[in-house]
């Protein structure tokens, strides 16, 4: 194997050998031997290689799929699995200065992040609220509320998807209900209409992707999202707006400053 030098089975050790062969593709993969979009080396090749049946080398690259290193493609063969810039989520990730630049959070902590930013599948739409969007916004379920629902994509690659819920009364007829809610995004138009944001309450959870989440942020088998809701309140202690969202949990890395006093 000219391109990729692999170690040898071991005999003597009692972990099976389709685990063996998943360890050193793994680690040529940690150590970028094999780096992101790179082909992995065909099963004829792995067999002729290691000496083993097919079946033995399908179970080592389906180990490494299970674990969201790899893709296989139709007709072309197994890639190392490509991973779009980490975006950190910091705590001061929707600070003021943010959009006094124009820029809304998932914008601005991106190309920070030297990635390039994009959002795509926007919807709008008004509905009654479920009974935990109406508990969290302190609404009656006869109630309405404006729902944006959106994909954020960097270099391309979708990341993340989110669904804003904010009360009617609030944001009907106001560029919130615009595909494009200008600079800054719904939290500086908040602002504008007189609720000046005060802090954000956050519950996060990690969990494996239902089917329609993995598709629309093309997850590889094994790759789970963190699920987070977020409440935003204003200044005067109203609940104006409860975002949920479905992140891939190999796009970011959740960053906290917590004070000592």
């Amino acid at each position: 194997m000219a391109e990729l030098s692999l170690p040898d089975l071991d005999p003597t050790s009692d972990r099976a050998v389709f685990r063996q062969i998943a360890d050193h593709l793994r680690d040529a993969i940690e150590r970028g031997a094999l780096a992101q979009g790179d082909k992995v080396p065909s099963e004829a090749r792995l067999m002729e290689h290691y000496g083993v049946a097919r079946m033995t080398i399908r179970n080592a690259l389906q180990v490494l799929q299970s674990e969201g290193l790899t893709v296989a493609e139709h007709g072309r063969g197994v890639f190392v699995r490509s991973h779009p810039p980490v975006r950190r989520l910091a705590s001061d990730r929707f600070a003021r200065r943010h959009r006094d630049q124009g820029k809304a959070a998932f914008i601005a902590e991106t190309e920070e992040a030297g990635g390039t930013p994009s959002v795509d599948s926007i919807k709008i739409t008004e509905t009654a609220p479920t009974p935990d969007i109406a508990e969290r916004l302190g609404l009656a379920t006869r109630d309405r509320v404006i729902v944006r629902s959106r994909r954020y994509l960097i270099n391309g690659q979708p990341v993340e998807t989110a669904v804003s819920y904010i009360p009617a009364e609030i944001a009907k007829g106001t560029p919130i209900m615009q595909p494009d809610s200008g600079p800054g995004g719904i939290y500086a138009r908040l602002e504008e209409l007189g609720f000046q944001l005060d802090h954000f309450i956050e519950e996060i959870k990690s969990r494996m992707p239902m089917r329609d989440e993995a598709k629309a942020l093309r997850l590889a088998p094994g790759v789970p999202v963190f699920h987070l809701v977020r409440t935003a309140y204003a200044t005067n202690g109203r609940a104006v707006e409860v975002c949920d969202t479905v992140m891939s949990s190999d796009a970011y890395m959740l960053t906290y400053e917590l004070p000592a006093r």
